[in-house]
């Protein structure tokens, strides 16, 4: 006999699409008025939809939480999935206004700073002499950041390193980021033969927070020579401050290879890389996207662009 009680997946698809919106916010708030805030809906407009969502799929989605509440196991397995589908339907409305437009487009990238200089900057600008009407927005920021962003889907892809176990994102290794010490041009170091890692310790270091990653890499480093603690009269993490003070001072900054590499090049720079190998690198990072998604065009476009520099990274000088 064949059986007519309706399953949950068959009830699932008669949710309204504000329903959904609902249970996503609601994984996001501490309570109902913040959540409808958030999807433009009053509070016993987003309360008869919670009630009706239950009384659909006989399943209880939200308890009572001191003055607020809060998702039930279903509830919040639901609004994780929910999310998913209105970042899908971002994307998909993107996709199809491309296609009707041929090669405009919005791209929404992410990188650390070092592969945001080698790798997204010239491929932009690869990408936009084929494709001029595609605009490009970037982000630089940490790992960290940028992982949270593309969960939330404000970035098509990001260059960064994400956790181990992220069950959200997938990662394909692209390159690691050998470390470089960026000095000012005229700098004392400069001016001797055969500088060592013990003559560094002369100066000033200009490094990030003790919970970095570069920090950590170049910490690890120094102890596996035995080397003290440098001096660290500046900790920041901002990368135009830590250019500003080498310009201003004989300070020294351990920074990616990569990104000294794009100042060396050019003389009106006030920045060259130190003749010094630390013979050390950070974790390698990857290209970053959502598991099941799909890129747009425009963002695929942008994408290739980056692999392919990847894969054939053009020559630096580094004077």
């Amino acid at each position: 006999m064949i059986s007519t009680t309706p399953t949950i997946a068959s009830l699932l698809r008669q949710l309204k699409p504000s329903q959904l919106r609902l249970i996503a916010a609601l994984n996001e708030t501490s309570g109902l008025g913040q959540s409808a805030d958030r999807i433009g809906i009053s509070q016993p407009a987003a309360s008869r939809l919670l009630a009706e969502m239950e009384g659909l799929l006989g399943l209880q989605l939200h308890e009572r939480q001191g003055r607020g509440l809060r998702l039930t196991p279903a509830g919040a397995a639901l609004a994780r999935r929910a999310a998913r589908i209105q970042i899908e339907l971002a994307d998909a409305a993107r996709e199809v206004a491309e296609a009707a437009s041929g090669n405009a487009g919005t791209v929404r990238v992410g990188a650390v700073t070092g592969p945001a200089l080698s790798l997204v900057m010239p491929a932009i600008l690869t990408l936009q002499e084929k494709h001029p009407a595609i605009q490009i927005e970037v982000t630089v920021a940490t790992s960290v950041v940028l992982c949270d962003q593309l969960r939330e889907g404000s970035l098509d892809f990001a260059l960064a390193r994400p956790g181990a176990t992220d069950a959200l994102l997938e990662a394909r290794l692209i390159g690691d980021e050998p470390l470089s010490v960026a000095v000012r041009r005229g700098h004392p170091l400069l001016q001797r033969p055969g500088v060592g890692m013990a003559d560094l310790l002369d100066y000033d270091w200009i490094l990030g927070p003790d919970d970095t990653l570069l920090t950590q890499t170049v910490m690890a480093r120094l102890a596996e020579l035995r080397l003290p603690v440098p001096r660290r009269p500046i900790s920041t993490s901002s990368f135009l401050f830590t250019l500003a003070v080498l310009n201003q001072s004989d300070a020294i900054a351990p920074l990616a290879l990569p990104v000294v590499q794009s100042f060396s090049g050019n003389p009106s720079m006030p920045f060259v890389a130190l003749p010094v190998n630390l013979g050390v690198s950070v974790t390698p990072f990857s290209m970053v996207t959502r598991i099941g998604s799909r890129l747009t065009p425009a963002a695929q476009r942008l994408a290739d662009a980056i692999t392919a520099l990847a894969e054939n990274p053009p020559s630096a000088v580094v004077s």
